[in-house]
């Protein structure tokens, strides 16, 4: 089993997991059962699929990693909503997220260009006669 618990990547996803979890809990109730469940959500599938896409070998890898990038912008866009309807107890709490949120979108685009760099090697030896 792939140890996945040292990656910066993992450690972005669960701060901003346990972020969350006390930022909805200060959400207003009308927010909190829909948005905030929403957003808690996400951030549980980003850890998920963070540890999955470092379980997984290369073909496989490469789904998740996508799988992992648009997971990534489904969050940026509820924290924006829920920054919009005013859901936040504060901009602080936001801009929390939000940093975390935009860290982890580097780092699975990175991850996943790197994957495609490693990929690009194996499919061409395999081409070759």
């Amino acid at each position: 089993m792939a140890r996945y618990s040292h990656l910066p990547i993992w450690k972005a996803a669960m701060d901003l997991a346990v972020h969350l979890e006390h930022a909805v809990r200060r959400f207003p109730r009308y927010h909190k059962y829909s948005l905030g469940q929403d957003l808690r959500q996400c951030a549980r599938r980003l850890c998920r699929l963070i540890t999955r896409a470092n379980e997984a070998r290369m073909p496989q890898r490469a789904k998740v990693l996508d799988e992992l990038v648009l997971t990534v912008e489904d969050m940026k866009t509820l924290l924006t909503l829920a920054q919009e309807t005013r859901a936040f107890g504060s901009f602080n709490e936001f801009a929390v997220a939000a940093d975390l949120a935009v860290s982890l979108g580097k780092q699975s685009g990175g991850w996943r260009q790197g994957a495609a760099r490693k990929a690009r090697p194996e499919a061409a030896a395999r081409d070759e006669p």
